[in-house]
């Protein structure tokens, strides 16, 4: 690990006008790629106290050897030449979207004698026009099958090409009409030239022009009593209509436009591309890259651009850009991209109408991109092996810890203090092994003192199983009655909490109190993704491509999520109670009947019996216990809006008309696989 002071430049060295860097480590390979409107302000950002860098940065620049940088007039020539040494020297720390080559184009070949339209991918060849991408190479396919009726151009490979001219016979598709078989001569090579000329354009979105030409032709095929010629033309219509009915129309401006959307976590990012031509979506994308530097939304969507634009021109690159942050400054961007096209490109945020709608559905795409993404690492039996060696090692544990358990503390300001364990096995999660706690030890917000009071209560339920079971229990004596797992006789080979170092060493002291000595413990920060380990000054930063940080992210987080819908449940159980509920034998019907008729609880307070007799299905004695228990019960403080400070009126369910919690945010009852958490 070099040190960064031993490689920075001198004051003065480093040039104050655009540039682009690059830092090397002690083997000389690039490692990171950047540009720069000031080489100087912006090198100095690098070797500034360790301290107060990003995990990322801090870990970039901890590898490198040597930093050196390269002078250019504008920021547009910056960010060309950033472009070109990364695809050139393939920085480690840089953003590098995955998946880009695997995506099919519809290609026609214009750079050969007799074009031809095929299915493409990889890198995009010169003199050939692309259309797309596709999802599936087969929806490919299916329009080129409808449009080869219209537009019969040649498909086939070059050797069977010559093989038809050798013998003086095409193939099947020229027989049955699908190709105008240039090999046999049926066509010249400037009239095959012209079909592929016609379909590239009705590809490219200029579909007006040729459904009203064939229109016409039919329409004066008719006139002319041409019946049969006029039924081909129908045909061939029809062909291109559902040709075109395979694309909806999104904008109804017949826009050219790419829609681009970003979804993201502190890992993990992923891009999707809609490409809308005349209108309608054309072609679709999509791009996952671990974040392996520390970078903003605005970044992300200016190396996504770099990426889909960086080897196009013309048409290629549409008039307009639509995107979710814009990339800062937005100026040489623009301007690049206006360069590649060869005319004016509209970079922008979409505000309102028809384009936000589109942009929303892209985004939605992008977030499900990534979701998918991560189910896909995640049950990935060798990722998930090599997940639990990573933190094997970096814990310096005797073996991989195959059962983790996290623990979370949540409350609202100090009420309703709650905390969750999850449990994942083997790097999935086991549901029917979470549980739940209500903190009892005290009252008020204290985070430290609650984890170890969780921590202690888990693992003397532990110990106690364990003395009934004895030392060498087998699985059978592990389970109840019923056969299920007993609550908490597994232990854990790692207990993760979620915070850090205080966290880290309340439940390590209460593993020593219990005297529990075999059971690792490590606490993960989610500020910068640190993690903690007792009696250690400095954290353990593992990288953040590393496998293992991502699993021990995903217990983190899904601890958090447990934890946090536990005590919003608990809460709007609270602000739900009324004093009707400490009344013995009054059901949730007849409550719901007293309320109806008085309105509120507080006007139900202040009935007499003889009044609250006059409710269906209470009888006098009902009537005075509810009294009685009304008069003893205090009456409930005024409910308070959070966000406001005003005091809300009861409503006639006798709840308040808003709850403290987060503004504008429902509180929901309790998720459905909340259900599989026993509350202990």
């Amino acid at each position: 690990m070099a040190d960064p002071s031993s490689y920075r430049p001198r004051p003065g060295e480093i040039p104050d006008s655009p540039g682009v860097y690059k830092f090397r480590d002690e083997h000389r390979r690039v490692i990171y790629v950047g540009k720069a409107k000031s080489l100087r302000q912006r090198l100095a950002n690098y070797f500034q106290d360790l301290a107060g860098l990003h995990p990322r940065t801090r870990t970039m620049v901890t590898t490198a050897a040597s930093v050196e940088w390269t002078v250019v007039s504008t920021e547009v020539e910056a960010l060309q030449l950033e472009y070109s040494w990364i695809k050139e020297y393939d920085p480690r720390f840089n953003v590098k979207y995955r998946d880009d080559k695997s995506y099919p184009y519809l290609a026609v070949t214009m750079n050969e004698e007799y074009p031809r339209v095929q299915v493409m991918r990889g890198h995009k060849k010169k003199g050939v026009r692309y259309f797309g991408p596709y999802g599936h190479a087969w929806a490919i396919r299916d329009t080129v099958d409808l449009l080869l009726r219209v537009f019969p151009v040649r498909t086939c490979s070059a050797g069977v090409f010559k093989n038809a001219a050798r013998t003086g016979r095409p193939c099947l598709l020229g027989y049955i009409g699908k190709c105008s078989a240039p090999c046999v001569g049926r066509v010249s090579e400037e009239e095959h030239r012209e079909l592929a000329e016609e379909f590239s354009d009705f590809m490219a979105g200029r579909t007006g022009t040729y459904i009203r030409r064939l229109e016409k032709q039919m329409t004066d095929a008719a006139e002319e009593m041409e019946y049969e010629r006029a039924a081909r033309l129908r045909d061939d219509i029809e062909a291109l209509k559902k040709a075109m009915e395979k694309s909806a129309v999104v904008l109804a401006d017949a826009t050219d436009a790419d829609l681009i959307a970003v979804a993201e976590d502190e890992l993990e990012a992923a891009v999707q591309i809609f490409h809308v031509r005349g209108g309608r979506v054309r072609g679709q994308r999509g791009w996952v890259t671990d974040k392996v530097e520390d970078v903003t939304t605005a970044a992300l969507v200016e190396h996504a651009l770099q990426q889909l634009y960086g080897e196009e021109t013309g048409d290629s690159v549409p008039k307009e850009v639509l995107v979710p942050a814009l990339p800062d400054p937005v100026e040489p961007v623009q301007q690049w991209l206006t360069d590649r096209r060869g005319a004016n490109v509209s970079l922008r945020i979409p505000q309102r109408g028809d384009k936000k709608s589109l942009m929303e559905t892209v985004a939605r795409n992008a977030q499900q991109s990534l979701i998918l993404h991560k189910t896909k690492r995640a049950s990935d039996l060798t990722t998930r092996s090599r997940a639990l060696e990573e933190i094997s090692e970096a814990l310096d544990l005797d073996s991989a810890p195959l059962r983790i358990e996290c623990y979370d503390i949540s409350h609202l300001q100090g009420d309703d203090v709650v905390a969750s364990m999850v449990v994942f096995e083997d790097g999935l999660q086991r549901k029917s092994e979470y549980r739940r706690f209500q903190i009892k030890g005290f009252e008020g917000q204290d985070d430290v003192r609650s984890m170890h009071e969780v921590i202690t209560r888990r693992f003397r339920r532990y110990l106690a199983e364990k003395e009934k079971t004895g030392e060498w229990a087998d699985g059978d004596e592990l389970k109840d009655e019923e056969g299920r797992p007993k609550r908490f006789a597994y232990p854990p080979q790692l207990v993760v909490v979620d915070g850090g170092q205080p966290q880290v060493a309340a439940a390590k002291r209460a593993l020593d109190e219990l005297g529990i000595d075999d059971i690792a413990v490590c606490g993960l920060a989610k500020r910068l993704e640190e993690v903690w380990l007792p009696d250690d000054d400095d954290p353990v930063v593992l990288p953040r491509t590393s496998e293992g940080l991502y699993l021990l992210q995903r217990v983190r987080d899904e601890a958090h999520r447990f934890a946090i819908t536990y005590q919003r449940a608990k809460r709007a159980k609270r602000f739900r109670a009324s004093p009707l509920d400490d009344v013995p034998g009054l059901g949730e019907t007849r409550k719901q009947a007293l309320i109806k008729h008085f309105g509120s609880v507080k006007k139900l307070r202040s009935a007499t019996i003889d009044q609250i007799c006059e409710v269906p299905g209470i009888g006098r004695k009902t009537a005075e216990t509810i009294a009685v228990a009304l008069a003893q019960a205090a009456p409930a403080a005024p409910a308070v809006n959070t966000a406001t400070g005003e005091i809300m009126e009861d409503m006639e369910d006798g709840t308040p008309e808003t709850t403290a919690g987060v503004p504008g945010e429902p509180v929901p009852a309790g998720a459905p696989d909340e259900r599989r958490g026993q509350e202990t």
